[in-house]
Formats: structure tokens, C-alpha cells, sequence
């Protein structure tokens, strides 16, 4: 065996002497329960009399897997309870306690409670003979005795407030630059969202110059443009307007109509050749297309 493992695996004297050893602690642990059961564990004595009562029980059990189950309901349902009392009873009122001077076993009575609190409800007498706690025997006992009160709702027609008449907008002129939200809902065709999309694409312009700026509103098309055109009017005097001689790149950034490279280019320019005269002098910044000078033209001062 050394010879053919140093063949195959080139073991040196100590690994085999090593593999030797593992293979023995493998053997013992594998022969060791066998002998702690046969040597260490002794058998527990059983006499014929516990022999026999135990074949019994098995026997019962697989002739009646259900036998216990039911041993342990009749031993349930076997409680001592109250002398029976019988009285008029609504079943859908008394409790376990009267339940139980009816006759019935605590899980018995306990059943039918637990019925009512889920919901469940007697609307005649015989609907107690539906609960599989309630034998029909005991059922003829108790129907002479079973008063059910009045169990039908009365529908009552829930009354709504009433709501206000839809009252149709009336054509109004609104002056766009210095209305509010409010006054922009005014409009008929403009709700309440396009009112605040309008301002706020209007404070970020700083005004409207005309009223075609309307249709870069995120949303409002031609068509919603055609609608409100003739009911706002337009006075350029409420437009904010920047120096562009002072003003620095947080002045500008929010101004949907440049870009940041534009903006810098912008102040770079100043900062090198001076201040602008006029709007002549942007078009000397290479970055600036003469439309984009033209759309920012009414919001700068120089």
C-alpha cells in the first residue's frame, strides 16, 4: 500500500504514517455507537401485561386513526356543567354562562359565542340547528324556548351634501406678468396646474415680451394657446431685467434662454474687453447666435 500511494501520489513517510492514523480514528468513530449500544445502553424491561396494553394501542390506532381525537372530544364535551335551566333566550344576547344553564358544555357554549363575534347571527330559530354544536335533539329541547328578537335594519338613505352648481368661467382679459396663480385660473381653458406652470416658467423669464412665449409652457400646445390668446394682455413694464454689466453667473443660470457655456462666455467677455454699450456688443461674443441675442434682448439693461 505505501508503494502504491507513493507511485500515484508521492507521499513522503510522515504524510503515510499521518493517512494511517486518520484511517483508524475514521474506523473507531465508525464502530463506536455499535458498541455503546450493545455495552453501555441497557434495555429498558418491559413487562407482558405493559407488552400486550401497548399492541392493543397500536392495533386501535390503525384500525381507527381518529379514535383519540374523538376520546379527547367526549371527555370535552363531558364536562360538569350547571343543572340545566331552560328560560326564553335570545341566542343572539346571552353568554357562555347562560349558554351553559341551557344545557350546553363550556366548548359547546364558547363554539357559538365565537360565531356571533365573527359576525354570525341567528335570524330564526331553526338557524341554531345549523351550529354543529347544537345536536338535534338538543335543538327540539331548546326551540320552544328560543326568542329572537327583531334582527332587521332599517335602511336609512344616507343624505350627501349637495354639491355647488358648476358655474361656467366668464371671458376676462388677465394681465399675465403681474397676475398671481389665482387670478391666471381666471382664464377660461388655464386650471390650476397650467396657472402654475405659467407663473413659474414666468419667474424664471422674468416676464413675457409676447404673448407667443406661452407655448414653451411645459404642456400647453397650440390648440390651449388658441383658446386663452385673446383673454391676457401683456405689459412689457412689469419685466425684470438684468444689468449685464454687473450681473454674475447666479444672476443668469436660471434663465431658460441661456446655457451655462453662454453665461460664461458672457462674464469672460466682459471681464477681458469691458463693459457693454449696447446689445450691439453681445454679438462680439462668438458663443451668441443672433436669435438667441434677440430672445434675451428686452430682459438685459446696459
Amino acid at each position: 500500500m505505501k508503494k502504491w500511494l507513493n507511485n500515484y501520489f508521492g507521499f513522503t513517510k510522515r504524510e503515510y504514517n499521518a493517512l494511517l492514523a486518520l484511517m483508524a480514528i475514521l474506523l473507531i468513530i465508525s464502530v463506536l455507537p455499535y458498541y455503546y449500544t450493545t455495552f453501555w445502553i441497557k434495555p429498558t424491561l418491559i413487562s407482558g401485561e405493559e407488552h400486550v396494553a401497548i399492541q392493543k394501542l397500536i392495533l386501535v390506532n390503525q384500525q381507527e386513526p381518529n379514535y383519540y381525537a374523538k376520546m379527547r372530544n367526549q371527555v370535552e364535551d363531558s364536562e360538569a356543567t350547571p343543572t340545566t335551566a331552560l328560560f326564553k333566550f335570545d341566542p343572539n344576547v346571552i353568554d357562555v354562562e347562560e349558554w351553559q344553564k341551557l344545557g350546553l358544555s363550556v366548548k359547546q357554549a364558547q363554539s357559538i359565542v365565537n360565531y356571533r363575534n365573527k359576525g354570525g347571527k341567528f335570524y330564526k330559530p331553526e338557524d341554531l340547528k345549523k351550529m354543529y354544536t347544537i345536536s338535534p335533539k338538543k335543538f327540539e329541547q331548546l326551540a320552544p324556548y328560543i326568542n329572537i328578537q327583531n334582527t332587521t335594519t332599517k335602511y336609512v338613505k344616507q343624505e350627501y351634501a349637495k354639491q355647488a352648481p358648476y358655474v361656467k368661467k366668464e371671458l376676462v382679459i388677465v394681465e399675465i406678468n403681474s397676475a398671481d396663480t389665482l387670478q391666471l385660473d381666471e382664464i377660461k381653458g388655464v386650471g390650476a396646474a397650467f396657472a402654475r406652470r405659467i407663473a413659474k416658467y414666468r419667474d424664471r423669464l422674468g416676464g413675457f415680451y409676447k404673448k407667443e412665449q406661452l407655448l414653451e409652457v411645459f404642456g400647453l400646445d397650440s390648440i390651449k394657446f388658441n383658446e386663452i390668446k385673446d383673454q391676457i394682455k401683456i405689459d412689457v413694464s412689469n419685466l425684470k431685467k438684468i444689468n449685464i454689466n454687473t450681473a454674475e453667473f447666479d444672476d443668469l443660470k436660471n434663465h431658460p434662454y441661456l446655457k451655462y457655456k453662454q453665461i460664461n462666455a458672457i462674464i469672460q467677455y466682459r471681464k477681458q474687453h469691458g463693459k457693454y454699450n449696447d446689445i450691439a456688443d453681445l454679438k462680439k461674443v462668438a458663443i451668441l447666435t443672433p436669435q438667441i441675442i434677440q430672445t434675451i434682448a428686452p430682459y438685459l439693461i446696459f
